[in-house]
């Protein structure tokens, strides 16, 4: 089958990569740069399992049938299945995702090659789907969330927690497809490995329900965050010791020993656009939770920044941007809002981040990768995950929620 994947970050080009073992599969990016280095196969993105497929395919290991193209017109043309995973980024003024590149997509499609299937990826509002098919008068468009973490994506891909595609009776089968096409490409990779086969569930829903099933999917993880990080603000404050209090709550086998770990607050890509998003779709329905996790990553923020400015540091260093260790993106990580708050009090911070150049600035503040001056210059270091190699001998200077070491 010819597939065409419109957006190459983490969910397009995992989806891409996973599809190209039995597919034909042309990639669409915006820039020519990102489209020449991928048909070297080289990921412009972080992630172990993409790199690794694309090292075993620059070494004749894998056949990957896979091509990136800036040539819309050419690559929705001649696909037999449009996957539309392009981003969809939160307008915080006025509360709703901006979904004018997954439109951008339609419209190609529809102009030149209108009867294909089309499934958008992209995180969307809830009913975004039922407003898309009465605007433009179709019915070949379905929603299939991803569930998938940045750095993981392709891993994820590989062994779904579950596979789920809404479209109404008349899409059924398509949506049956897809889910085939989807599980196909894991289990490829099984016998590949000489894994046994996972017994991955799909569920065939209506889109509406789709959309909401990502969207509250995500915000439960934003509680969880969120209950943990405010146990620990509550253990500080008290004087208690989080991890001990952590390790009793989470024997118990209903609340489990996972994502338990806490952080300066919930950030990257999904979590915070999909909270206040859903709050959104709340409008005139009955809530209080929904808003609260909203406003307790904004009041952890503030008691992280208010326990750093507490010790009164001239300098504060900031180990990494990045939300979490092995990934290379900072976007609306939680660090940022800290930074904000303790340079609102005129502390100079300075950052080591090694995606951005040296002596370069980021939100007003100084990039140090040197990291002798780094630790040198700084009072205080502010690690929201922290590397033992790099800081275990400047311990007594760094400040991180990170008690468990792990993501």
């Amino acid at each position: 089958m010819k597939i065409t994947v419109a957006g190459v970050g983490y969910v397009g080009l995992s989806l891409a990569v996973l599809l190209a073992q039995k597919h034909e599969v042309t990639a669409i990016t915006t820039t020519e740069y990102k489209a020449e280095k991928l048909n070297k196969f080289i990921s412009p993105i972080q992630d172990d399992e993409i790199e690794r497929f694309f090292k075993e395919a620059r070494e004749g290991q894998r056949t990957l049938n896979l091509h990136t193209t800036t040539d819309k017109k050419a690559a929705y043309e001649s696909a037999q299945l449009v996957i539309i995973a392009t981003p969809t980024n939160y307008d915080d003024e006025n509360h709703f995702f901006d979904t004018s590149a997954v439109e951008d997509a339609i419209e190609w499609v529809l102009k030149v090659n209108p009867n294909v299937l089309m499934v958008i990826k992209s995180t969307i509002p809830v009913g975004y789907t039922d407003s898309i098919l009465e605007k433009y008068g179709v019915d070949n468009i379905i929603f299939s969330p991803e569930f998938l973490r940045e750095s993981k994506a392709l891993y994820d891909n590989l062994h779904p927690s579950r596979i789920v595609v809404g479209a109404y009776d008349n899409r059924i089968a398509d949506a049956k497809m897809f889910a085939d096409i989807m599980l196909e490409g894991a289990r490829i990779e099984e016998k590949r490995a000489g894994h046994s086969e996972q017994n991955i569930p799909v569920l065939i829903v209506n889109p509406t329900e789709a959309e909401a099933i990502k969207l509250f999917a995500n915000t439960y993880l934003a509680v969880r965050v969120s209950y943990f990080n405010e146990l620990d603000t509550y253990a500080q404050s008290k004087g208690l010791n989080t991890q001990m209090i952590i390790d009793g709550v989470c024997m118990d086998p209903r609340i489990g020993d996972h994502y338990n770990n806490p952080s300066f607050g919930y950030g990257g890509y999904c979590l915070p656009k999909d909270t206040k998003q859903l709050l959104a779709n709340y409008k005139n329905v009955p809530q209080t939770m929904i808003e609260a996790v909203v406003k307790s990553n904004a009041v952890r923020k503030d008691f992280i920044a208010n326990q750093i400015i507490a010790k009164n540091p001239q300098t504060v260093g900031v180990y990494r941007l990045t939300m979490k260790s092995n990934s290379d993106n900072f976007r609306a990580s939680a660090i940022q809002g800290v930074i904000q708050r303790i340079k609102d009090k005129d502390i100079q911070i300075i950052i080591y981040e090694p995606t951005l150049e040296d002596g370069t600035e980021f939100l007003q503040s100084k990039v140090v990768n040197d990291l002798d001056k780094f630790k040198l210059q700084s009072d205080v270091i502010l690690a929201n995950r922290f590397d033992e190699d790099v800081l275990g001998d400047v311990k007594d200077k760094v400040y991180t929620r990170d008690l468990f070491c792990r993501d």
